[in-house]
């Protein structure tokens, strides 16, 4: 009775070993070909079964992946229809960015916290404007007093400014006239619905395309109230508005004009110059004389993707330190003897026009920066301007334009040289490189820009192809100097990055 408890117990492990045998035997039994043909086909069928569901699971991963890898590199992509595609409210976007998937290294900001207030909506505008104090009145030349020559009778944008003309430039009174581009006949020309649009452009954020160089970028974390305050502009010439129109949806209003997201489309027909480069510096500069009616502007290069609220850069680089124009530091170069160096190991520019272009500035008295100019740089990071349109200022940017105009159009060996000129009246914040690193996500653009005047080595080369030269810009280098330049001495340069 005792024995036969405990059997059950007791058969367990040799009732296993058991069936273990008359598996491992119907498997031998199945490949040896002698088992029943019904159970050799369940064993089929449901090993093949299994095998389904693992290749199934495997080809819908593949598939998840492949459409996750392909929303990364829409949102990565610099072309206008695939970054298109990207949705930046869903889900998954906020987790892959998160992840650091989305965002590319060559996009991802290397700067510091910039020290801006918490809420747009608490920052109170200054009621009344900085008093002028140099220049209470400034005035433009609108006509052209052509060159008395057979090859050149067409007004310039930018005029036929003498020599003496520029010297006299410099030098402020309370009443003021000079070339700032603009003159009638020299091309840039605005739509009316356009011009009427911008007359209610008190605040505005600008920026350009040119060439099709770029593609347009939606800023990101607007409030509303900036919304509401600030007129987003995007000049364009002809060839990038039908680049636009052929690549991102374009939306009309009820008076024809045209809109990309937050941006207004402004374009500019008959460009003044050859170069794409040029006409590009025109909004930049000149963003006063485009747009009159506008008391503050914030210009962005095209490349930028703007990421901070306009209304707060006003208040943390103009209105908090009482400064009426602030542009950031270059992150490489400090004296423009080593921009210039740079831009030509880096062909932006024929080089023996560049040397020509500075080989001037010395000659005018330009000494290479140091810590004794009581400035940070004499070179600025230009892809962002933030200024009030004072006299002053606007007298400024003529200025600045003029030099561009009449020499290279590699505008930021122009500044720290209109800076020394005006002697110190003309004061501005020139704000730390990693800040500006922290306003933007940058772009590359759509293709390598590349014009033939750039691979300009000698002057020989240039006399002899008169085909690379410009014929509507730069013509200061092409006109006698007043000056004997053989006697010039250039400062020494040492290349101070590698990058730069």
């Amino acid at each position: 009775m005792e024995n036969d408890s405990h059997r059950p117990v007791s058969s367990r492990p040799s009732r296993r070993n058991q069936h273990q045998q008359t598996k491992d035997s119907e498997e031998g039994l199945l490949y040896s070909g002698k088992l029943p043909q019904d159970i050799a086909m369940k064993i089929i069928w449901k090993r093949g079964f299994i095998r389904l569901i693992l290749t199934g699971g495997i080809i819908w991963m593949l598939l998840i992946l492949t459409v996750l890898l392909f929303h990364i590199w829409s949102c990565r992509s610099s072309v206008a229809f695939f970054s298109a595609l990207c949705n930046k409210d869903s889900k998954v976007y906020g987790v892959l960015n998160t992840m650091g998937f989305v965002t590319p290294p060559h996009r991802k900001t290397r700067g510091c916290l910039i020290p801006v207030a918490d809420d747009p909506n608490k920052i109170v505008i200054p009621k009344k404007r900085i008093p002028e104090k140099f220049v209470q009145r400034l005035s433009y030349f609108m006509e052209d007093s052509v060159a008395n020559n057979d090859s050149q009778t067409f007004p310039l944008f930018g005029g036929h400014q003498t020599w003496q003309q520029r010297d006299e430039s410099f030098k402020i009174k309370p009443t003021m006239k000079v070339h700032c581009g603009f003159v009638r006949g020299g091309g840039e020309e605005m739509a009316p619905k356009d011009v009427e649009y911008v007359k209610k452009c008190t605040y505005v954020v600008a920026t350009g395309i040119f060439d099709a160089y770029d593609s347009p970028h939606q800023p990101s974390n607007i409030s509303k109230r900036s919304e509401s305050l600030f007129c987003f502009l995007m000049v364009v010439d002809e060839v990038s508005l039908e680049f636009i129109r052929n690549n991102v949806s374009v939306r009309e209003d009820s008076n024809g004009g045209q809109f990309v997201g937050i941006w207004r489309l402004i374009p500019l027909k008959h460009q003044p110059y050859d170069e794409p480069r040029r006409n590009g510096k025109v909004p930049k500069i000149l963003t006063h004389r485009l747009f009159p009616q506008a008391q503050y502007s914030i210009w962005i290069d095209g490349k930028m993707e703007l990421v901070v609220d306009p209304l707060l850069l006003l208040e943390r680089y103009l209105w908090r330190g009482k400064n009426t124009f602030a542009i950031a530091q270059h992150k490489h170069h400090r004296s423009i003897y080593e921009e210039a160096d740079s831009n030509k190991r880096r062909k932006r520019y024929a080089r023996p026009l560049i040397d020509l272009h500075v080989k001037i500035y010395r000659y005018e008295g330009l000494e290479p920066w140091s810590q004794l100019k009581g400035t940070l740089s004499d070179v600025p990071e230009g892809a962002i301007i933030i200024r009030e349109h004072t006299a002053l200022n606007n007298l400024f940017s003529c200025l600045w334009y003029n030099e561009v105009h009449l020499f290279t159009p590699r505008d930021q060996l122009s500044f720290g040289y209109v800076v020394y000129r005006l002697g110190g009246s003309f004061k501005f914040f020139m704000f730390p490189n990693c800040e500006y690193n922290s306003i933007f996500v940058l772009h590359p653009h759509n293709r390598e820009h590349s014009s033939k005047i750039e691979w300009a080595k000698t002057m020989g080369e240039l006399k002899k192809h008169h085909e690379l030269i410009e014929s509507r810009g730069g013509l200061g280098l092409s006109t006698p100097y007043p000056g004997n330049l053989d006697l010039v001495v250039m400062p020494p340069v040492a290349r101070t990055s590698k990058a730069g």
